[in-house]
């Protein structure tokens, strides 16, 4: 709450009064799909969200649809786009090598958390993902707790923090643990006792931080809504491809039950909160059926290693084109994904094939340095990526490293969206493509991706193809590592694809079974707030601004949103 001098009558004498603003408290769905929530609510399965939704405001934000999965915290903790933090992803590129990196989150030097707002204000942030310990914050600070990826270390200010509220509540058990392959049900299904555990240990963690103090800003997140969507959405919701085969050979809908058990939880943390609290309920994104992963981190790179050494593949040969694609994986031989993709690995030797294909894991990762002990430059196993570098290893664009200097084009590793870096003369160490050829080389490569298609539904793969460089000399360190980002179709989720230049890729299993959506909403409700208004839309940028005009603290000139129209007398006015 900002300081305000009062003048009495007294020439003498000035006095300082604390501007008594109302307490916000905010609570994040990560990854929270609005479409499904609003069923749901309408449906009566979320009473806590439907109650403050019809007792206040609600609308849905809008997000960058590139870079889905990597920048939303970012833009929410900072109010500013990932042109202006130069944040595309924690996943970095080394220029002038041909290495990636794990960089994890955003160093938060130039743009801090915007609830760094210094001893006027005291705030409480419990496992916010993708941020940092902050000085400026004047108040408690929990990372890493449960959150989903938090690419931070667990830890707290102050340090003592973390450890007496595990002592008192617990861990939670599905830390950097949340996640199974949608084609395991078996695994899957295991998720759900871990993340109910969580999501019941997080709300009573919130309401021992509320019953401390009465905060000007208390947030936390929901990382199991993240989980939820990734790993259940094959057994909710009916147009992912795996519905039919999963969802009857399960009891009720786990993801709806996951959700259930948040809305639950919102309301007993809600309940030590501050009677005249503004509460706001958000997400930054949404999920939906996964379009992204086997696109980006299989079809993209393995599309490229094709096209450039024509007549050869690496992984996932499929079928000849003209002939139905095989049937829909629904179970791996092997216990993880990874495992499985390594396996269709082609090798000329026949032996090598058989081995890499069937042998069990235990032994296959004794005989494997065998089996990939050619001289000749080949992707690296999944294995010795794990040992050699720190990039995780369920991303077989990854693989590919060992190629790249031999490519004109090569596929980044991605969370979501296809990331390409073109092999640059000048730029890159053994660059192919002269500067004088490389718009027409990207020209030539974009038409060559609008034509590649799934192969069960004919759908064109590519939904949109972002030239990120104005011209291949521009070198702004803020500017993402790949020269074209590939938005992919979202309209159903492929596990094959073909193209007229390279073939049949796949098919391949799914990974998990729900991918990014740049889609979010907010649901604010509170004293000052209109009741049962639908505000329309907005952007997650205005999420910070808004949360700030709420605390009556200041809002930095270099944000890029601005405030929601929450406020009764704004809609009024308005």
């Amino acid at each position: 709450m900002p300081l305000v001098k009062l003048q009495v009558a007294s020439p003498v004498l000035t006095f300082t009064f604390r501007e008594m603003n109302k307490p916000v408290i905010v609570i994040g769905l990560d990854a929270a799909q609005p479409s499904v929530l609003e069923k749901w609510m309408s449906q009566g399965h979320l009473q806590t969200m439907r109650r403050l939704r019809d007792q206040g405001t609600y609308g849905r934000l809008k997000n960058f649809e590139a870079f889905s999965a990597e920048t939303p915290w970012t833009t929410f903790l900072t109010g500013c786009s990932p042109h202006t933090t130069g944040y595309w992803s924690p996943l970095g590129f080394r220029e002038g090598s041909y290495e990636c990196y794990t960089k994890a989150a955003y160093d938060y030097s130039e743009y801090p958390p915007f609830y760094a707002l210094g001893e006027d204000y005291r705030v409480a942030v419990f496992d916010m993902p993708q941020t940092r310990l902050c000085e400026e914050v004047n108040g408690p600070q929990v990372l890493a707790w449960g959150a989903h990826s938090p690419q931070v270390a667990s830890g707290s200010l102050p340090a003592s923090l973390f450890q007496e509220l595990v002592d008192k509540h617990g861990e939670h058990p599905g830390l950097h643990k949340d996640y199974a392959v949608c084609v395991d049900l078996k695994g899957t299904l295991r998720l759900r006792k871990l993340l109910e555990t969580g999501i019941s240990r997080r709300a009573t963690i919130c309401q021992d931080l509320l019953e401390r103090e009465s905060w000007d800003l208390f947030l936390t997140v929901f990382g199991e809504a993240h989980a939820l969507g990734h790993n259940f959405w094959q057994l909710s919701q009916p147009e992912h491809p795996l519905y039919e085969h999963f969802s009857s050979r399960v009891s009720g809908d786990p993801m709806l039950e996951g959700f259930q058990a948040i809305d639950r939880a919102i309301g007993k943390i809600l309940a030590k909160a501050p009677k005249d609290a503004h509460v706001v309920i958000f997400s930054a994104h949404g999920m939906g059926p996964n379009t992204m992963d086997a696109p980006s981190t299989t079809f993209l790179p393995e599309f490229l290693y094709r096209l450039s050494f024509p007549g050869k593949f690496a992984l996932a040969n499929g079928t000849e084109l003209g002939t139905p694609p095989e049937p829909i994986i629904t179970k791996m031989k092997w216990n993880y994904w990874e495992r499985h993709l390594w396996g269709t690995k082609y090798d000329p030797n026949p032996i090598k094939r058989f081995l890499r294909r069937e042998t069990p894991t235990k032994l296959f990762k004794l005989i494997e340095p065998w089996l990939d002990s050619s001289q000749e430059p080949d992707l690296i196993s999944p294995f010795r990526l794990a040992k050699e570098t720190d990039v995780v290893p369920f991303q077989p664009a990854a693989w590919y490293a060992p190629v790249w200097h031999k490519m004109k084009a090569f596929a980044l590793p991605s969370f979501s969206e296809g990331y390409i870096r073109i092999n640059l003369q000048g730029r890159e160490p053994q660059g192919l493509v002269p500067e004088s050829e490389y718009d027409a080389f990207c020209d030539e490569l974009i038409q060559k991706l609008y034509a590649l298609k799934d192969a069960r539904k004919g759908v064109p793969m590519v939904k949109e193809i972002i030239r990120t460089r104005k011209s291949p000399t521009e070198r702004n360190c803020k500017l993402s590592d790949a020269d074209l980002v590939l938005v992919w179709q979202d309209e159903y989720a492929t596990d094959v694809v073909e193209s007229p230049d390279v073939g049949r890729i796949g098919p391949v299993p799914h990974y998990r079974a729900g991918s990014h959506r740049p889609e979010g909403f907010i649901i604010a409700a509170g004293p000052d707030i209109a009741s049962g208004v639908d505000f329309g839309g907005g952007h997650a940028l205005d999420l910070p601004p808004t949360i700030l005009e709420l605390m009556g603290a200041p809002i930095p000139e270099y944000f890029e949103g601005k405030p929601l129209p929450l406020l009764a007398k704004e809609l009024v006015n308005g």
